[in-house]
Protein backbone atom coordinates (compact mmCIF):
# COMPACT_ATOMS: atom_id res chain seq x y z
CA UNK A 1 0.00 0.00 0.00
CA UNK A 2 1.34 3.40 -0.99
CA UNK A 3 2.39 5.49 2.00
CA UNK A 4 0.82 8.93 2.25
CA UNK A 5 3.01 11.94 1.63
CA UNK A 6 3.72 14.18 4.60
CA UNK A 7 5.45 17.37 5.63
CA UNK A 8 7.80 17.62 8.57
CA UNK A 9 6.10 18.18 11.91
CA UNK A 10 7.62 21.68 12.08
CA UNK A 11 6.00 22.87 8.83
CA UNK A 12 3.75 25.87 9.32
CA UNK A 13 2.73 29.06 7.58
CA UNK A 14 5.47 31.68 7.89
CA UNK A 15 3.95 35.20 8.08
CA UNK A 16 6.65 36.87 5.98
CA UNK A 17 6.05 38.65 2.71
CA UNK A 18 7.46 41.25 0.32
CA UNK A 19 6.23 43.94 -2.04
CA UNK A 20 6.82 41.46 -4.87
CA UNK A 21 4.42 38.84 -3.55
CA UNK A 22 1.82 37.87 -6.13
CA UNK A 23 3.73 39.47 -9.00
CA UNK A 24 4.60 37.51 -12.13
CA UNK A 25 7.32 38.54 -14.58
CA UNK A 26 7.76 37.14 -18.07
CA UNK A 27 11.52 36.88 -18.43
CA UNK A 28 11.44 35.13 -21.82
CA UNK A 29 8.47 33.90 -23.89
CA UNK A 30 8.70 30.52 -22.14
CA UNK A 31 10.14 31.59 -18.76
CA UNK A 32 7.84 33.14 -16.16
CA UNK A 33 8.88 34.00 -12.62
CA UNK A 34 6.20 34.29 -9.94
CA UNK A 35 6.76 35.44 -6.36
CA UNK A 36 5.12 33.63 -3.45
CA UNK A 37 5.62 35.84 -0.36
CA UNK A 38 9.45 35.94 -0.31
CA UNK A 39 10.40 33.20 -2.78
CA UNK A 40 10.16 32.69 -6.53
CA UNK A 41 8.74 29.78 -8.47
CA UNK A 42 9.23 29.43 -12.20
CA UNK A 43 6.92 28.26 -14.97
CA UNK A 44 8.86 26.94 -17.96
CA UNK A 45 6.81 26.51 -21.11
CA UNK A 46 5.06 28.46 -23.84
CA UNK A 47 1.48 29.49 -23.05
CA UNK A 48 0.58 28.95 -26.73
CA UNK A 49 0.74 25.17 -26.40
CA UNK A 50 -0.20 24.91 -22.73
CA UNK A 51 2.65 22.57 -21.82
CA UNK A 52 4.86 23.56 -18.92
CA UNK A 53 7.07 22.45 -16.06
CA UNK A 54 6.99 24.01 -12.60
CA UNK A 55 10.33 24.69 -10.95
CA UNK A 56 10.04 24.74 -7.13
CA UNK A 57 6.86 24.81 -5.09
CA UNK A 58 6.66 27.89 -2.92
CA UNK A 59 5.69 28.40 0.70
CA UNK A 60 3.42 26.46 3.03
CA UNK A 61 -0.21 27.15 2.22
CA UNK A 62 0.44 28.56 -1.26
CA UNK A 63 -0.93 25.72 -3.42
CA UNK A 64 -4.14 27.51 -4.40
CA UNK A 65 -2.21 30.62 -5.41
CA UNK A 66 0.25 28.57 -7.50
CA UNK A 67 -2.60 26.73 -9.25
CA UNK A 68 -4.36 30.03 -9.94
CA UNK A 69 -1.16 31.58 -11.35
CA UNK A 70 -0.63 28.53 -13.56
CA UNK A 71 -4.20 28.65 -14.89
CA UNK A 72 -3.95 32.37 -15.55
CA UNK A 73 -0.90 31.73 -17.72
CA UNK A 74 -1.70 28.36 -19.31
CA UNK A 75 -5.47 28.08 -19.16
CA UNK A 76 -8.14 26.71 -16.88
CA UNK A 77 -7.60 23.12 -15.84
CA UNK A 78 -3.97 23.11 -16.96
CA UNK A 79 -1.37 21.03 -15.21
CA UNK A 80 2.41 20.79 -15.54
CA UNK A 81 4.16 17.79 -17.01
CA UNK A 82 6.35 17.66 -13.90
CA UNK A 83 7.62 19.59 -10.90
CA UNK A 84 11.38 19.96 -10.72
CA UNK A 85 13.14 21.12 -7.56
CA UNK A 86 16.31 23.15 -7.19
CA UNK A 87 16.45 21.86 -3.59
CA UNK A 88 14.20 20.86 -0.73
CA UNK A 89 14.20 23.76 1.75
CA UNK A 90 10.79 24.63 3.20
CA UNK A 91 10.30 27.72 1.02
CA UNK A 92 10.86 25.71 -2.17
CA UNK A 93 8.65 22.70 -1.34
CA UNK A 94 6.01 24.32 0.87
CA UNK A 95 3.02 23.46 -1.32
CA UNK A 96 4.36 20.44 -3.15
CA UNK A 97 2.18 17.75 -1.58
CA UNK A 98 -1.04 19.61 -2.36
CA UNK A 99 0.22 20.28 -5.90
CA UNK A 100 1.16 16.63 -6.50
CA UNK A 101 -2.23 15.50 -5.19
CA UNK A 102 -4.04 18.05 -7.37
CA UNK A 103 -2.05 17.59 -10.57
CA UNK A 104 -0.87 13.96 -10.20
CA UNK A 105 2.56 14.69 -11.67
CA UNK A 106 6.06 13.40 -10.87
CA UNK A 107 8.70 15.36 -8.98
CA UNK A 108 12.41 15.40 -9.81
CA UNK A 109 15.42 16.40 -7.70
CA UNK A 110 19.12 15.65 -7.47
CA UNK A 111 19.94 12.23 -6.08
CA UNK A 112 21.86 13.74 -3.14
CA UNK A 113 18.79 15.79 -2.19
CA UNK A 114 16.43 12.82 -2.07
CA UNK A 115 16.98 11.87 1.62
CA UNK A 116 15.52 15.29 2.58
CA UNK A 117 12.51 14.61 0.36
CA UNK A 118 11.62 11.07 1.41
CA UNK A 119 11.67 11.54 5.18
CA UNK A 120 15.12 10.13 5.83
CA UNK A 121 17.21 13.15 6.80
CA UNK A 122 16.67 16.62 8.28
CA UNK A 123 18.56 19.63 7.04
CA UNK A 124 20.99 21.18 9.52
CA UNK A 125 19.18 23.61 11.77
CA UNK A 126 19.17 27.24 10.60
CA UNK A 127 21.78 29.39 12.33
CA UNK A 128 20.38 32.46 14.14
CA UNK A 129 23.89 33.34 15.34
CA UNK A 130 25.18 33.95 11.82
CA UNK A 131 26.24 37.47 10.87
CA UNK A 132 23.23 39.14 9.28
CA UNK A 133 19.96 40.93 9.85
CA UNK A 134 16.60 40.20 11.39
CA UNK A 135 15.64 37.33 9.07
CA UNK A 136 18.70 35.43 10.25
CA UNK A 137 17.60 36.01 13.84
CA UNK A 138 14.12 34.72 12.97
CA UNK A 139 15.45 31.60 11.25
CA UNK A 140 14.78 29.19 14.17
CA UNK A 141 11.13 29.56 13.15
CA UNK A 142 11.89 28.06 9.74
CA UNK A 143 11.17 24.36 9.19
CA UNK A 144 14.13 22.06 8.59
CA UNK A 145 12.63 18.60 9.03
CA UNK A 146 12.34 16.43 5.91
CA UNK A 147 9.16 16.06 3.93
CA UNK A 148 8.19 12.64 2.61
CA UNK A 149 7.16 12.44 -1.04
CA UNK A 150 7.52 8.66 -1.09
CA UNK A 151 7.61 7.29 -4.61
CA UNK A 152 6.38 10.56 -6.12
CA UNK A 153 9.93 11.92 -6.35
CA UNK A 154 12.59 10.65 -8.75
CA UNK A 155 16.26 11.48 -9.21
CA UNK A 156 17.34 13.66 -12.10
CA UNK A 157 19.02 11.71 -14.92
CA UNK A 158 22.78 11.32 -14.39
CA UNK A 159 23.52 12.57 -17.91
CA UNK A 160 22.57 16.14 -16.96
CA UNK A 161 19.38 16.27 -19.00
CA UNK A 162 16.23 17.72 -17.46
CA UNK A 163 13.04 15.66 -17.87
CA UNK A 164 10.48 17.39 -20.10
CA UNK A 165 12.76 20.43 -20.62
CA UNK A 166 14.69 19.79 -23.84
CA UNK A 167 17.57 22.21 -24.23
CA UNK A 168 18.07 22.63 -20.49
CA UNK A 169 20.69 20.81 -18.47
CA UNK A 170 20.96 20.57 -14.72
CA UNK A 171 24.14 21.72 -13.00
CA UNK A 172 25.07 20.53 -9.54
CA UNK A 173 25.53 23.70 -7.48
CA UNK A 174 26.00 22.54 -3.86
CA UNK A 175 26.80 24.67 -0.85
CA UNK A 176 23.39 25.95 0.15
CA UNK A 177 22.30 22.31 0.28
CA UNK A 178 24.24 19.19 -0.74
CA UNK A 179 22.04 18.38 -3.72
CA UNK A 180 21.19 21.89 -4.91
CA UNK A 181 20.91 22.21 -8.69
CA UNK A 182 20.53 25.03 -11.19
CA UNK A 183 19.19 24.77 -14.74
CA UNK A 184 20.86 26.23 -17.83
CA UNK A 185 19.87 26.43 -21.49
CA UNK A 186 22.89 26.78 -23.75
CA UNK A 187 20.92 28.06 -26.74
CA UNK A 188 20.03 31.41 -25.15
CA UNK A 189 22.07 31.16 -21.92
CA UNK A 190 18.97 31.29 -19.72
CA UNK A 191 19.62 30.30 -16.12
CA UNK A 192 17.32 29.20 -13.30
CA UNK A 193 19.71 29.57 -10.38
CA UNK A 194 17.63 28.57 -7.36
CA UNK A 195 19.47 29.74 -4.26
CA UNK A 196 23.00 29.23 -5.62
CA UNK A 197 23.00 33.02 -5.81
CA UNK A 198 20.11 35.40 -5.25
CA UNK A 199 19.18 39.00 -6.05
CA UNK A 200 18.39 40.30 -2.57
CA UNK A 201 20.22 40.27 0.75
CA UNK A 202 18.03 37.55 2.22
CA UNK A 203 19.12 37.86 5.86
CA UNK A 204 17.98 41.52 6.02
CA UNK A 205 14.28 41.88 6.84
CA UNK A 206 14.09 45.38 5.33
CA UNK A 207 15.66 44.26 2.06
CA UNK A 208 13.49 41.14 1.88
CA UNK A 209 10.34 43.22 2.36
CA UNK A 210 11.38 45.92 -0.13
CA UNK A 211 13.09 43.45 -2.51
CA UNK A 212 16.03 45.81 -2.89
CA UNK A 213 18.10 44.30 -5.68
CA UNK A 214 21.58 43.06 -4.77
CA UNK A 215 23.34 40.07 -6.33
CA UNK A 216 24.48 38.04 -3.34
CA UNK A 217 25.31 34.56 -2.17
CA UNK A 218 22.79 32.05 -0.85
CA UNK A 219 20.78 32.78 2.31
CA UNK A 220 23.30 32.77 5.16
CA UNK A 221 21.22 31.15 7.89
CA UNK A 222 20.70 27.94 5.86
CA UNK A 223 24.01 27.63 4.01
CA UNK A 224 26.37 25.08 5.54
CA UNK A 225 29.23 24.72 3.04
CA UNK A 226 30.59 28.07 1.99
CA UNK A 227 33.54 26.70 0.05
CA UNK A 228 31.19 24.68 -2.16
CA UNK A 229 28.82 27.66 -2.44
CA UNK A 230 31.64 29.86 -3.78
CA UNK A 231 32.68 27.18 -6.27
CA UNK A 232 29.06 26.91 -7.44
CA UNK A 233 28.81 30.64 -8.10
CA UNK A 234 32.07 30.51 -10.06
CA UNK A 235 30.67 27.62 -12.10
CA UNK A 236 27.51 29.57 -12.98
CA UNK A 237 29.41 32.78 -13.76
CA UNK A 238 31.61 30.89 -16.22
CA UNK A 239 28.47 30.05 -18.22
CA UNK A 240 28.00 33.79 -18.89
CA UNK A 241 24.21 33.65 -18.50
CA UNK A 242 22.17 36.25 -20.37
CA UNK A 243 19.16 36.03 -18.03
CA UNK A 244 18.69 34.54 -14.58
CA UNK A 245 15.73 33.72 -12.38
CA UNK A 246 16.88 33.34 -8.79
CA UNK A 247 15.10 31.86 -5.81
CA UNK A 248 14.82 35.26 -4.14
CA UNK A 249 14.74 38.72 -5.66
CA UNK A 250 13.88 40.05 -9.11
CA UNK A 251 15.04 38.33 -12.32
CA UNK A 252 18.28 39.61 -13.84
CA UNK A 253 19.52 40.16 -17.38
CA UNK A 254 22.26 41.80 -19.38
CA UNK A 255 24.88 43.99 -17.77
CA UNK A 256 23.22 43.94 -14.34
CA UNK A 257 23.56 40.16 -14.28
CA UNK A 258 27.07 40.03 -15.75
CA UNK A 259 28.55 42.71 -13.52
CA UNK A 260 26.66 41.51 -10.46
CA UNK A 261 27.93 37.97 -10.87
CA UNK A 262 31.48 39.15 -11.55
CA UNK A 263 31.41 41.28 -8.41
CA UNK A 264 30.05 38.39 -6.38
CA UNK A 265 32.66 35.91 -7.65
CA UNK A 266 35.52 38.31 -7.01
CA UNK A 267 34.29 39.38 -3.58
CA UNK A 268 32.41 36.32 -2.37
CA UNK A 269 34.39 36.15 0.85
CA UNK A 270 33.36 39.68 1.86
CA UNK A 271 29.90 39.91 0.23
CA UNK A 272 28.48 36.46 0.85
CA UNK A 273 30.42 34.58 3.51
CA UNK A 274 29.49 35.78 7.00
CA UNK A 275 32.22 36.84 9.40
CA UNK A 276 30.87 34.47 12.00
CA UNK A 277 28.35 31.66 12.40
CA UNK A 278 28.37 27.99 13.26
CA UNK A 279 28.73 26.90 9.63
CA UNK A 280 31.53 29.31 8.75
CA UNK A 281 34.99 27.86 8.18
CA UNK A 282 37.52 30.54 9.01
CA UNK A 283 39.96 29.04 6.52
CA UNK A 284 37.77 30.13 3.59
CA UNK A 285 38.67 33.81 3.94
Amino acid sequence: MEKEMSYGSDYKIIPATSIGSGVGIQVLPDLFSYTIQIVNICFVGNPDNGEFVLVDAGMTGSADEIIEAAEERFGEGCRPIAIILTHGHFDHVGAIIELVNHWQVPVYAHEIELPYLVGQKSYPEPDPSVEGGMVAKMSPLFPNEPINLGNHVEKLPPDGSVPHLPGFRWIHTPGHTPGHVSFFRDEDRALIAGDAFINVKQDSLYKVITQEEEVNGPPRYFTTDWRAAWDSVKKLAELNPSTAITGHGAPLAGEALTSGLERLVNNFDSLAIPDYGKYVDGNIH
